[in-house]
């Protein structure tokens, strides 16, 4: 399952900080080694044309005489052999400022006008200078060293000249190569840390799974442990907790499971001495209503034992389903009739609108499909009973049968409806029940491949709605 990079999340918050923490190292390490590899040459090609400056100036130092003439000439002879030619451009100028002779031959007669030549006649020192040429904005860089008469007078200036365009593409494809190098090592690392990632987020997404399976009532279900670290301790863990809640659960239901068998047998014998007592003519007055509390209360304790006898079948696997072709029309009337009498005297009326279609015979089981509508109708009856009206629908949408029950009572609150089909559970209703029932009607609902729907209805009340397949 596909999953957005969640910045909040583990995965999220170790890719920004890890990929942002060496991101950040590479981006700064290839501006410094950049500026570092532009020093160097730059400071390479300033000490070069210097070191050639002083050589040559020593060397005319040594054999120009006093005539400007020889000079001259001098000057000419070495710009016709200088070997650098190609690279660097050799300039001699006067002490006026203009190009007497150039190696390139179409500067002669020029005055560059740049400060390094002025430093060297005023002051007799070496000077460099940088900049843009004037006339096409070239970078260029330039040394120029005095020439002396051997009584130490200016005679000119031998000026290098050199282009920087040269020391900055040369810097440009060192930089793009350590670029690179630093984009392989950035490229590296995420997938290194996304390799590593997922050894911790896919476990605890399979354990978190896992935990919410059991939250869900799946318990005893096992994972696989993959790893041997902490993880792997996490998912012991998950696994013992997993088995001990089984093993709870298993005797919670085996506990239950006795108890109500052990209880069937007296209340059997309460219910039918009550009832042989209501007929006997010597009981009479509050001796008689106390033995029809006793009856009503031993029916309702009976009822109460057999769903907990129906939930713990379910719980260790005997729920069992007769499935045949069955009429769900007939049984909905027919429970809606069984229960009738039992409405009026509780002053409540009923409500049935059935289909203006045929219903269609489904697959399912005649009795546990009753034994659904009798509780939906109790519930309906015992919930609702200050609306003194319940109503019951019944039609065909598409491929399910949909029989609806409202009623008009004060409804369900908003936050225990996600629950109200949970076992033992009973909400803030003050009407006594086991919790049990609607527990019960969801999986033999569910196991008819069916949903139960409960909801409270518009204009109060809540409306219980059953969706059972035409087909399986």
């Amino acid at each position: 399952m596909k999953r957005n990079m969640n910045f909040k999340g583990i995965k999220g918050r170790w890719m920004l900080n890890g990929i942002a923490g060496v991101l950040l190292v590479v981006v700064v390490s290839i501006i410094a080694f950049s500026v570092a590899v532009y020093n160097y040459y730059y400071s390479a090609a300033r000490t070069g044309l210097e070191n050639k400056a002083q050589t040559a100036v020593e060397f005319f130092t040594t054999y120009v005489s006093q005539s400007y003439l020889e000079y001259y000439q001098s000057a000419y002879r070495y710009t016709e052999s200088f070997e650098d030619k190609d690279s660097i451009e050799l300039q001699f100028i006067n002490t006026k400022g203009r190009v007497e002779v150039s190696s390139y031959g179409i500067s002669a007669g020029s005055s560059p006008g740049t400060p390094d030549i002025s430093n060297a006649i005023d002051n007799g020192v070496i000077s460099y200078w940088k900049g843009a040429a004037s006339d096409t904005g070239e970078l260029l860089m330039s040394v120029s060293a005095p020439m002396k008469y051997a009584d130490g007078s200016i005679v000119g200036v031998m000026r290098y000249v050199t282009s920087l365009e040269r020391i900055n593409d040369r810097v440009f494809h060192i930089t793009a190569i350590a670029a690179g190098i630093g984009l392989l090592i950035v490229i590296i690392v995420f997938f290194s840390n996304m390799y590593f990632i997922r050894t911790i987020i896919e476990p605890i997404h399979e354990l978190t799974r896992l935990a919410r399976q059991i939250a869900e009532g799946s318990y005893g279900i096992q994972t696989e442990k993959k790893y041997n670290d902490e993880i792997g301790d996490l998912t012991d863990a998950i696994n013992e907790m997993s088995a001990k809640i089984s093993q709870s659960e298993k005797m919670q239901t085996e506990f239950i499971s006795s108890v109500s068998h052990e209880l069937r047998t007296p209340l059997t014998a309460i219910t039918g001495w009550s009832e042989t007592l209501m007929y006997d003519p010597e009981i009479k007055g509050d001796s008689q209503r106390g033995v029809a509390i006793i009856s009503k209360e031993a029916a309702r304790l009976t009822k109460m034992v057999e769903e907990l006898l129906e939930f713990t079948r379910i719980q260790d696997g005997r729920f069992n389903l007769s499935i045949e072709q069955m009429d769900v029309e007939a049984e909905l009337e027919d429970s809606i009739f069984a229960y009738g009498e039992l409405l009026r005297q509780m002053d409540m009326e009923l409500e049935y609108t059935p289909s203006v279609q045929p219903i269609p015979l489904i697959p399912g089981d005649p009795e546990r499909i009753r034994q659904v509508f009798l509780n939906i109708l109790d519930n309906a009856s015992k919930y609702g009973k200050d609306g003194r009206i319940i109503n019951v629908s019944l039609d065909k949408h598409g491929d399910y049968v949909v029989i609806k029950v409202r009623d008009h009572g004060p409804g369900i609150p908003a936050q225990e409806l996600p629950f109200v089909k949970k076992k033992f559970y009973k909400g803030s209703s003050k009407e006594r029940g086991s919790g049990i029932g609607l527990a019960v009607c969801d999986e033999i609902v569910a196991r008819h491949g069916g949903d139960l729907i409960i909801a409270n209805a518009e204009g109060g009340g809540v409306c219980v709605t059953v969706r059972l397949p035409v087909s399986r």
